[in-house]
């Protein structure tokens, strides 16, 4: 009988990475599919958690989890093709239920390639309900409108009195309650998130903010500008300046994610020099109703 059992991921280095890259890799080609699972977040601190499933010191299957705001797990899987069917992924799940049971965890959100067949089969097979798909976009070149020195915005870290109005305008451009919003900006505020504030003037109009990982990566997310003030190019102004930004840094790969029914998003995002490089579907359902 081959030795089987799950361990969470303690340290964080290029050998720990290797096998889980490997597989990332095998399970790719056998899918045809785009499979991420985001090794930059293992690495950063505060980072994922992550399981492994183990056959005789081999690594044969894989979990990752985090939480934006303590009620909601964000998971993404894999499984070795040899070893599908044979209960891993759901292993997995129940082995790293005990610690989200432990942060509060109500509901968990799986991310499934769209182009990935097996992860599609898996989570309907789990009953799981389709919530969203988004885009993952990557900048691919320089346009006109990031070499431009006109904007009509400037844009400044946030200071200690702009909390109030980042919870204001992330609740009013996303339609969160503010205490939703509050609690989520305290779940994600970390020394590798940089908060940046749009302002035309003195006046407050817009948020980005920036997800540092390692040394080249950036990620940029919660970008958004007050109702009131949309439809006016400043958004497009925030987000050049932020790109320019992010490359005098050094930071060669700059991405983000926007729902794929957010067309004008996409597009300011297009003509930025954002290029999409993979598609992914979100499917949730309630901790008390996943399958034991």
């Amino acid at each position: 009988m081959s030795s089987q059992f799950v361990v969470k991921l303690s340290e964080v280095s290029p050998e720990s990475l290797e096998p889980i890259r490997r597989l990332e890799q095998i399970c790719r080609q056998a899918d045809g599919s785009k499979l991420n699972i985001g090794l930059d977040n293992l690495s950063k601190e505060s980072g994922d958690h992550a399981y492994l499933y183990q056959v005789e010191g081999s690594l044969r299957g894989y979990l990752g989890w985090y939480t934006a705001d303590g009620a909601e797990a964000n998971l993404i899987a894999m499984v070795h093709p040899e070893w599908r069917r044979q209960g891993v992924f759901r292993r997995l799940v129940k082995i790293a239920s005990t610690e989200m049971d432990e942060q509060g965890i109500q509901t968990y959100r799986f991310k499934v390639p769209v182009d990935s067949e097996p992860g599609l089969r898996c989570v309907e097979h789990m009953g799981a309900q389709y919530d969203s798909t988004q885009f993952a976009m990557e900048l691919a070149a320089l346009t006109e409108g990031l070499a431009s020195d006109a904007f009509a915005t400037t844009l400044r870290p946030e200071a200690l009195e702009d909390f109030g109005f980042m919870v204001r305008c992330l609740s009013q451009a996303f339609g969160d309650t503010e205490e939703w919003t509050l609690q989520y900006l305290g779940h994600t505020r970390e020394p590798s998130r940089h908060n940046y504030i749009g302002c035309c003037g003195e006046e407050r109009i817009g948020l980005i903010r920036v997800n540092l990982l390692g040394n080249e990566t950036a990620v940029i997310h919660d970008f958004c500008v007050l109702p009131s003030h949309q439809g006016r190019g400043y958004g497009r102004e925030m987000l050049a300046q932020t790109v320019r930004l992010l490359l005098a840094q050094g930071r060669s790969r700059i991405r983000l994610s926007v729902a794929a029914d957010n067309r004008s998003a996409l597009e300011l995002y297009r003509k930025t020099g954002f290029a999409m490089v993979s598609e992914s579907s979100y499917y949730v359902c309630k901790r008390k109703e996943f399958p034991s």
